[in-house]
C-alpha cells in the first residue's frame, strides 16, 4: 500500500470535536500503517515545525486533510500549516516540486445539512482553494468525502448525538473505501 498521510486540522480535536474526533479514531484502526498528523496536538501554540511537516509530505503518496469547514473555509490551525508548509521553492516555483503527483483528498465535516449548500452555494465550493492549491503544487487533487449536519452543539440531545455518530463512523469507511481505490 502507498504512503498515506492523514493530517487533522481540527484546532482542538481531543477537546471540542465531536465528528473529527469519531472519524480520526476510526481511521486511527482501520489504517494503522497510515501516518497521523494531530496538528492540534502538535501545535496548539500555532509554531509549525515546517521541517518536519515538509518530509511527512515527502514521505506521503497520499495526503488526506480531515477537518471541518468554519466560516465556509478551513479552521485557522490548518491555514496557517498550510501557510508556513507550503512555501516556495518546497511546494511550488521553478525548484518546489516536492508535491508534484502526489494525491490530494480532502475530507471535512459540517454543523450545517447537507441542504444548506445549494446551487447558489454547493458544497464544492468549499474546495475550489484546494482544487487550486493542487494545480499550483503540482498535486493531483483526487475529490472529497463530506457529512453534514455535525455540529458539536448537538451533542447534548441523546438522539442527534447517536445520529452524528452513526454519520461520523460512516464518513470515515466512506474516506478508507476512497483511500484504498487510490492505493
Amino acid at each position: 500500500m502507498k504512503n498515506i498521510l492523514i493530517i487533522s486540522g481540527h484546532p482542538a480535536l481531543r477537546d471540542n470535536s465531536f465528528a473529527n474526533k469519531i472519524i480520526m479514531e476510526d481511521l486511527e484502526k482501520l489504517l494503522p500503517d497510515a501516518t497521523f498528523d494531530c496538528l492540534s496536538d502538535l501545535y496548539p501554540d500555532y509554531l509549525i515545525d515546517v521541517e518536519a511537516e515538509q518530509k511527512k509530505l515527502v514521505a506521503a503518496d497520499i495526503i488526506v486533510l480531515q477537518f471541518p469547514i468554519f466560516w465556509y473555509s478551513m479552521p485557522s490551525l490548518l491555514a496557517k500549516w498550510m501557510e508556513d508548509v507550503f512555501i516556495h521553492g518546497f511546494s511550488h516555483g521553478t525548484t518546489g516540486k516536492a508535491l508534484v503527483h502526489k494525491k490530494l483528498l480532502l475530507s471535512f465535516t459540517t454543523g450545517a445539512p447537507e441542504s444548506a449548500y445549494d446551487a447558489s452555494f454547493p458544497v464544492e465550493a468549499m474546495a475550489e482553494r484546494f482544487v487550486r492549491t493542487a494545480g499550483l503544487t503540482g498535486m493531483d487533487y483526487v475529490g472529497f468525502i463530506y457529512t453534514g449536519r455535525v455540529s458539536y452543539s448537538l451533542r447534548a440531545d441523546a438522539e442527534k448525538r447517536a445520529e452524528m455518530a452513526a454519520a461520523s463512523h460512516a464518513h470515515a469507511q466512506r474516506l478508507v473505501e476512497k483511500i484504498q481505490s487510490l492505493a
